[in-house]
């Protein structure tokens, strides 16, 4: 999903900035944006539950390319169930879930007040409305998050930010509903809606 959202906005001459722990994933990524769309694509090398190597990557897109309009946060642990969770690993998991996305957050917020634009988009899912006992951790997240993205948008809508979840009710795979070039769509057509049409979610079921 990730390299799809990219792509969508790549399409649209916005220049990318990735966050990934995988840095030849990264590497093909912007190989595959800049032939692609002529535009320039950056990587950053954070794991999003590691807190100081996260907000020191969103100080190095700020030196490399500017203000940031579009937030994507798109980052989730997909285990475990409920029996072989510890607390420890819950709380691990939930600083991917739901941490990381405060903390991206909070490194685009002041630029975006100042400027009285921006979007904000998380990816939530199913289980935040209707939550699995095979992924205990990654229902309580995605419920945390989608509570988190609504309180923000409370927030910040009125300072002309817009805050939304694109909530995917199925597993991602090409040529299905789900597929990542239409689930990527979704994201686009929330950071274009006028101001007096915002949407706080988008539900693909």
């Amino acid at each position: 999903m990730g390299l799809s959202i990219a792509k969508r906005f790549a399409r649209e001459d916005y220049d990318i900035a990735m966050i990934s722990r995988n840095q030849d994933h990264l590497h093909n990524y912007c190989t595959i944006l800049e032939k692609s769309y002529d535009i320039f694509a950056s990587s950053f090398v954070a794991d999003a539950g590691n807190f100081d190597k996260l907000e020191f990557a969103f100080k190095k897109i700020k030196q490399k390319i500017g203000s940031t309009e579009v937030l994507v946060y798109n980052a989730a642990v997909l285990e475990k169930t409920i029996s072989s969770l510890s607390a420890e690993e819950f709380m691990d998991h939930l600083r991917v879930n739901v941490g990381g996305a405060i903390l991206s957050t909070q490194q685009v917020l002041p630029e975006m007040e100042k400027n009285g634009i921006g979007t904000i988009l998380f990816t939530g899912g199913g289980f935040a409305h209707e939550p699995n006992l095979n992924y205990v951790s990654l229902s309580a997240g995605k419920a945390a998050l989608w509570n988190y993205a609504m309180n923000l948008a409370q927030e910040y809508e009125p300072k002309g930010i817009h805050v939304a979840v694109v909530s995917v009710f199925g597993k991602v795979a090409p040529r299905t509903k789900y597929d990542p070039d239409l689930i990527a769509q979704k994201y686009w057509e929330l950071h274009t809606q006028p101001r007096e049409k915002w949407e706080r979610e988008v539900r693909i079921q």
